[in-house]
């Protein structure tokens, strides 16, 4: 249908196609997105605001798209550079669906972490954002006597805003720590580890490269933890190619549910904008646009991750939790903790 619309171009007040009716609004968005993504960005533009109109329950993905396109004077282009400011990722991590996963998050790292009292425990976090959820997660590891005397935290972000707030964050939080920070993404860090570390966690972060990509990560960075805990989307944003339906639907649940989240929550207007354009909408323009390979993204299902653990750790980790942290109908956040065979 959508191959016959581009070709014909067919317009939504003409269209006759038999969709399945809590279909009509994501085929409205796909077939918008598709347009804008080929250039015929006011084609597009007609039919995600034919789509909006559609939109409830949460789901405003076309109305959202078009108030992007709009912004960005009529051009689906992502932006260069994502979290320049700080305040972006902050207000993100405070909307309280977010708030309640890292807190859930929190809570179940407290309960399947084994304790690591009596020697200095060495932390890693692959995607530090601000440094609030690592100093969050360390005090509830001492507050549960898991964890006593905190050696070296290390922090990893592409992002020299984000690098340079979390290290000064954390610091602050525990000044007897050796904190170091690497500015750059972690495929280009693995390579040069040389410490062991008893816990690595990422939350939001490894979805940022394909799975084939994350399968040699994981190989490189299995020496040197015993412990890797996941925070991510559930979500099929990896093996489905650029402008396919699959995809599209995929992104219309998930991206239109966050993005909601974000505008629902109070903070000044630039704030919230500043979220959803530098962060948010960056990651699905880059989703609709570019091939694997290019993207920035690749959100996996669930299932997946845990084929990806077990074929890239092998029979050396062994799964110790694996729970959800936010779930309603169109979003869902879970946990997923590995840890090598023999620690307790």
């Amino acid at each position: 249908m959508a191959s016959d619309i581009l070709t014909n171009r067919i317009r939504p007040s003409s269209f006759s196609g038999e969709i399945r009716s809590n279909l009509i609004p994501a085929f409205y968005f796909y077939t918008g997105a598709l347009l804008s993504s080929r250039g015929r960005v006011q084609d597009g533009l007609e039919w995600l605001e034919a789509g909006a109109v559609l939109e409830e329950d949460g789901l405003f993905s076309s109305g959202f798209l078009v108030g992007y396109i709009e912004r960005r004077n009529g051009t689906l282009l992502r932006p260069a550079e994502i979290f320049s400011d700080p305040r972006h990722f902050i207000h993100f991590a405070g909307v309280p669906a977010m708030k309640k996963a890292r807190d859930r998050f929190i809570h179940q790292c407290g309960h399947s972490l084994p304790s690591f009292a009596g020697s200095p425990f060495r932390f890693m976090d692959i995607g530090c954002g601000d440094g609030g959820l690592t100093v969050s997660l360390l005090e509830h590891l001492q507050e549960t006597g898991k964890v006593d005397c905190i050696g070296e935290v290390l922090l990893i972000d592409p992002s020299p805003a984000m690098a340079r707030l979390a290290s000064s964050t954390v610091q602050s939080a525990f000044p007897d720590t050796r904190v170091d920070v690497a500015n750059m993404r972690v495929e280009d860090f693995t390579r040069s580890l040389d410490r062991h570390y008893d816990v690595a966690i990422s939350s939001l972060a490894y979805h940022h490269m394909p799975s084939e990509e994350k399968q040699v990560q994981l190989c490189l960075l299995k020496p040197w933890i015993d412990h890797f805990v996941l925070f991510e989307l559930d979500a099929n944003n990896d093996t489905p190619e650029c402008r396919s339906p699959e995809l599209a639907l995929s992104l219309y649940q998930s991206y239109g549910r966050i993005i909601d989240f974000v505008f629902s929550h109070d903070a000044p207007v630039d704030v919230a904008v500043g979220c959803v354009d530098s962060f948010l909408m960056a990651e699905l323009v880059s989703l609709l646009t570019e091939p694997r390979g290019v993207r920035t993204d690749y959100h996996m299902l669930k299932t997946q991750w845990t084929d990806l653990f077990r074929s890239s750790l092998g029979q050396e980790f062994t799964i110790r939790s694996d729970t959800s942290c936010y779930s309603d109908d169109h979003v869902s956040l879970f946990t997923l903790h590995y840890g090598r065979e023999g620690q307790k």
